[in-house]
């Protein structure tokens, strides 16, 4: 019995794979690049090794042959695949990913990520806004030379990291933990300079928070000047001069390129104080909402949240909407477990050996 629900549930996984990655959206990222298939007698098209790549992170525990015969028997039945083709190896597989490349793999995507929260998804709407969280997370590699050169290792001496690692920062939706964009680099690199990679596809109908690691005021401006809203942890030590005090209690401020010192500093604060336009290459006036989280750590003390938003007029978010939607921040916590730990089971390392496969699955940055 339980072996005929796992094949049952192993169909439908599939069905549903194949259902939201439409045969057409593949065959157009293949003609775009150029890696169809040479022979018409090829064991492994093109369009099979992108299902079989994809599946290949749906059953993590399976090996290549193992995802192979799933794959092969739900392409079938979705015409996708020729009943009469013999199940490939799992060195024959590696080959074909690498004739595929990984600009395939991220055409794919682009073509069919899109948020997927309703107006009734609990967490996924902060009145007209979408809420959006960024995050990091690493993921272990093989231990080969190859990945040890790209990705290198956590630590150093005795203290190094036992695989390879991968940095990776992404964009998920908030409620749904549908992720709607990443980047993917060494251990070396990090997560503000991938993150910078990403707000470019920022929308103006979404909201993005992130913790205070993510703050710089380049950062601020790049994902600012997308129009989207933002709604950010502010870093300890930050000077948050007050503008002017609102009626909920919180108040703008304005955060200032750190390259503007002494008098000049001070005259941009007047300057935001008299009600002038702020030039964006040196500051941005910014809404602070600040609260206190009782008893946190458990040792009867309470922890100061400051958080700062380019949501600047009271009627349009009020402090506890803003308060709560920060806290929604944490739903990309669990899409970054529910990828590193329950799709691919704890501890796991993903398959690839080599960097360019391990690359494969990075999503597209443009939107």
């Amino acid at each position: 019995m339980s072996e005929t629900v796992a094949v049952t549930a192993d169909q439908v996984s599939l069905g549903v794979l194949v259902s939201a990655v439409p045969r057409d959206a593949v065959d157009a990222a293949v003609a775009r690049f150029g890696v169809g298939a040479k022979r018409s007698d090829g064991k492994l098209p093109p369009h099979v090794v992108a299902y079989l790549t994809m599946a290949l992170c749906l059953f993590g525990e399976d090996d290549y042959e193992e995802v192979a015969t799933k794959v092969t028997g739900a392409l079938t039945r979705f015409g996708c695949w020729d009943a009469a083709w013999s199940v490939p190896t799992a060195s024959g597989i590696s080959q074909a990913r690498q004739r595929l490349g990984a600009p395939v793999m991220e055409e794919i995507f682009e073509s069919v990520v899109q948020p997927v929260g309703t107006t009734d998804t609990r967490g996924a709407w902060l009145r007209r806004w979408r809420v959006l969280a960024i995050d990091g997370f690493d993921v272990d590699l093989p231990d080969t030379p190859g990945n040890a050169a790209e990705f290198g290792y956590a630590g150093s001496g005795g203290n190094r990291s036992a695989y390879p690692k991968a940095r990776v920062v992404a964009l998920a939706e908030c409620g749904t933990h549908a992720f709607l964009a990443g980047e993917v680099s060494g251990y070396g690199t990090g997560e503000q300079t991938l993150a910078m990679r990403l707000y470019p596809r920022l929308r103006r109908d979404e909201l993005l928070t992130a913790d205070r690691g993510f703050y710089s005021f380049d950062a601020w401006s790049a994902a600012a000047g997308t129009g989207a809203a933002l709604l950010w942890r502010a870093p300890t030590g930050l000077r948050l001069p007050v503008v002017r005090v609102l009626a909920d209690g919180t108040y703008v401020s304005v955060v200032i390129n750190p390259k503007i010192r002494g008098a000049r500093r001070d005259r941009v604060v007047a300057a935001a104080r008299a009600g002038q336009d702020l030039a964006p290459e040196l500051a941005y006036l910014v809404r602070v909402v600040e609260y206190d989280v009782p008893d946190r750590d458990g040792n009867g003390t309470g922890e100061l949240i400051v958080l700062l938003t380019t949501v600047l007029d009271p009627a349009e978010a009020h402090a506890d909407e803003l308060a709560e939607a920060y806290h929604l921040r944490w739903e990309e916590e669990t899409s970054n477990d529910q990828l590193k730990t329950h799709l691919r089971g704890p501890g796991r390392l993903l398959r690839s050996r080599l960097p360019e496969l391990a690359y494969q699955g990075r999503p597209s940055r443009q939107r």
